[in-house]
């Protein structure tokens, strides 16, 4: 762990954040980029059940960023390709295992933190790309992090936001602690199941989200999904809620969240802060929005309070959304940083 007087310095670059970040969201947010179109994609067949989506936009002769969506299951979207300057970046996107365009959707054999992991690099081997920028929000900060820590050498640096390490702590949070902010939407969250099942939420919901059935399990993966929906936004919106209720959205995100959650995402609890000396040395940015229910800010304090060389952005009036415009701004600003040459001070 870095000395304690990492804490003070923690205290000094949080307040700076802040301000750059409110200020700038008062007078001059960067925009996302206008919407592009993929100029290759493809499909890779992993194993004798998965096959993997993947797609690159952007400059083919760019400086290469990987982008890694959040969920477990949540899949990707037009919009996460806008983050980047086109015309520097060679931007790569892929579908992780039972997510958006790979198969076989919502799949949970052979779905495991390491093996996430190696598909990474299966697709960096396949891409011919030594080493790129990683960047992640949600899980896919977890994810980030994973890869990172198993293959430092393969990363320039990170762009990570929502921050979220996998923790007993947190999978409890998000299955309990939300209902202090969310009351309405745990109460229908928990309604799914019968009285004598909501003292074990988690087992309660896997027992449904598993089932061969998709009269049990259809129903069960749209009320969790619609549950983290209902609480992303700083101000909740209608449509997000319906977005992640889609039959396109909620298998994915209530199937793999619930299996990744059941194994607390495959790895040892707090691992990624204890083996964070093997990229404390590469740069990154940590964008947390203030207000994030589903992953609360102290983890984003946790993770730079252990890597203390990373710039930690607190966005004022945001919550955990990506798509909430001071996140998105922020998120523009990092990779921007990245593009005019890495540098922090």
């Amino acid at each position: 762990m870095p000395p304690h007087t990492a804490s003070v310095d923690l205290r000094k670059n949080i307040a700076i954040t802040i301000e750059v970040m409110n200020a700038m969201n008062a007078v001059d947010s960067p925009r996302l980029f206008p919407p592009l179109e993929p100029y290759r994609h493809g499909l890779l067949k992993l194993d004798n059940i998965h096959t993997m989506y993947w797609e690159e936009c952007g400059n083919p002769i760019g400086a290469p960023v990987l982008f890694l969506h959040g969920g477990p299951g949540g899949g990707l979207s037009p919009k996460h390709r806008r983050f980047f300057d086109p015309a520097h970046y060679r931007i790569i996107l892929f579908d992780q295992r039972g997510a958006g365009k790979s198969t076989p959707h919502g799949e949970v054999r052979a779905n495991t933190t390491p093996l996430l992991v190696e598909d990474i690099e299966r697709l960096r081997s396949l891409l011919e790309v030594e080493e790129w920028l990683v960047f992640g929000g949600s899980w896919g900060s977890t994810l980030a992090l994973a890869y990172g820590e198993a293959f430092p050498e393969r990363c320039q640096g990170f762009v990570l936001r929502g921050i979220f390490l996998c923790t007993r702590e947190e999978i409890d949070w998000f299955l309990h602690g939300m209902r202090w902010f969310f009351p309405e939407a745990h109460a229908a969250f928990v309604g799914l199941l019968p009285d004598a099942e909501r003292d074990d939420i988690l087992n309660g919901y896997a027992k449904r989200l598993f089932s061969d059935d998709p009269e049990v399990f259809v129903p069960a993966a749209r009320r969790w999904s619609q549950y983290e929906g209902s609480c992303v936004l700083l101000e909740p919106r209608a449509e997000t809620i319906a977005e992640f209720g889609s039959d396109a959205v909620s298998l994915g995100v209530g199937r793999l969240e619930a299996h990744y959650f059941l194994h607390q995402g495959f790895l040892e609890e707090d691992q990624l802060i204890s083996n964070l000396e093997k990229i404390r040395h590469l740069p990154a940015v940590i964008v947390q929005g203030r207000y994030d229910m589903v992953c609360p800010p102290r983890t984003a304090f946790r993770l730079h309070d252990a890597w203390p060389q990373s710039r930690l952005v607190i966005v004022g009036n945001a919550g955990h959304s990506a798509q909430e415009e001071g996140i998105a701004a922020a998120l523009v600003d990092a990779t921007e940083q990245f593009r005019r040459g890495r540098r922090f001070d």
